[in-house]
């Protein structure tokens, strides 16, 4: 039997990893806060897998690590906030492989081993002397893994890291992660960065696969504001340290466990929010129509903006289903706030105004839209928009 526990220690959970952070002055002002970090494995073996962003406009760290992670073997990630490396041309790249170089140095490792992950304001060049100089000084440690969480943050609230243990009938393993997200989140993918590590032993192709599958159900279903960034990027590294190769299901299943936890914990975490709220449609003709209809939903803005005004207003959610394109029948669709109906086909439902107020006034609540029309479903987690959002995207 298999048995899955919660445990501390995020990306340095998982026998073979170490982690750390330093202070390279990055963004002027914050001249002691952590914000250049290093993840490590110490197994020569590792192999790993990434996910990145689908926008067309891609930040150099991105190009660099798709181009490294596709070689197979992957040892190291480096990370920095307060400075994205997107739009800064051939500099910008060759910032990027100084990043990976200096790393690759640290840990006497190939510089093609190392993936790099950047976060932060867009168009600015790196202060690249600055960054090479402080690598060196990193210190990993199996203890370093809230160090990193802390250096990644831009606008987020709070560190992102989880970790378990899985018992299977062969043995014992661990996985971890760590992430960052706050503001431009919407799928394909969010607006984040994201490590996973576990001990594991598993190729190349199955963990690639097992990624692809796990972020399209995790990372891919959160919006916040629905901007998708140039950065975005979900790394995966398995080191075998554990001598265990569990079956692809139980890996999945432990997979699944961080990276939607860690999903759920950037919605939460999302600028300005002060609702998390789950959109589900059931009974679509098609996957595409379910996805489309419950994105409609999600990132509306009257939508958005009712909820944080604590208002059911079923009106501007149909309207949003409508408008997605999907097929359906106005007729034959009902909604619900948690487990009370607000529509009934098509037409407001009988329960009392007091009760459906009382739900879009809690901190989380679930909108099921069933469109009564085929078998296809899909969720998306999402937030309220609130005055505070405007005030964090003012610009500095």
């Amino acid at each position: 039997m298999n048995q899955m526990r919660k445990i501390s220690g995020g990306v340095c959970a998982p026998h073979g990893f170490s982690a750390g952070a330093v202070a390279s002055g990055i963004k002027s002002g914050h001249l002691t806060r952590e914000d250049l970090a290093v993840i490590v494995s110490h197994e020569a073996k590792t192999v790993g897998a990434g996910t990145f962003t689908t926008n067309q406009v891609k930040a150099a760290p991105v190009r660099i690590s798709a181009e490294n992670v596709h070689r197979g073997r992957v040892r190291a990630v480096v990370l920095n906030s307060g400075n994205a490396n997107a739009c800064t041309g051939e500099q910008g790249l060759q910032d990027a492989r100084a990043m990976t170089r200096a790393t690759g140095a640290l840990l006497e490792i190939d510089e093609s081993e190392v993936l790099v992950c950047s976060t932060g304001r867009i168009g600015v060049p790196l202060p690249i002397d600055r960054m090479t100089a402080a690598i060196p000084q990193i210190v990993v440690s199996r203890s370093g893994s809230a160090a990193v969480a802390r250096a990644i943050m831009t606008s987020d609230t709070f560190a992102k890291q989880i970790a378990f243990t899985i018992q299977t009938g062969e043995g014992t393993f661990r996985i971890g992660g760590l992430a960052k997200g706050a503001g431009m989140i919407d799928p394909n993918m969010a607006t984040m960065l994201a490590v996973i590590t576990t001990d594991a032993k598993i190729p190349a192709g199955p963990l690639r696969a097992a990624l692809r599958a796990s972020v399209e159900d995790s990372f891919n279903r959160i919006t916040v504001d629905g901007d998708m960034s140039t950065n975005d990027t979900v790394i995966l590294l398995a080191n075998g340290a554990s001598g265990i190769s569990p079956e692809p299901t139980v890996f999945r299943m432990a997979l699944d466990a961080v990276t939607r936890a860690l999903a759920r914990m950037i919605v939460e975490d999302g600028e300005g929010v002060s609702r998390f709220v789950e959109v589900e449609v059931r009974r679509a003709a098609t996957k595409a129509d379910a996805r489309r209809a419950a994105e409609a939903v999600a990132n509306s803005v009257l939508v958005k903006c009712a909820w944080a005004g604590g208002d059911p207003n079923w009106g501007r959610i149909l309207d949003a289903v409508g408008y997605s394109g999907v097929k359906m029948k106005e007729d034959i669709v009902d909604i619900f706030y948690d487990e009370y109906p607000i529509v009934a086909g098509g037409l407001a439902a009988s329960t009392p105004e007091k009760k459906l107020k009382a739900v879009a006034a809690r901190k989380a609540f679930r909108v099921t839209i069933d469109l009564q029309i085929g078998n296809a479903s899909h969720v998306v987690w999402t937030t309220d928009l609130t005055e505070e959002y405007v005030r964090l995207n003012l610009g500095e």
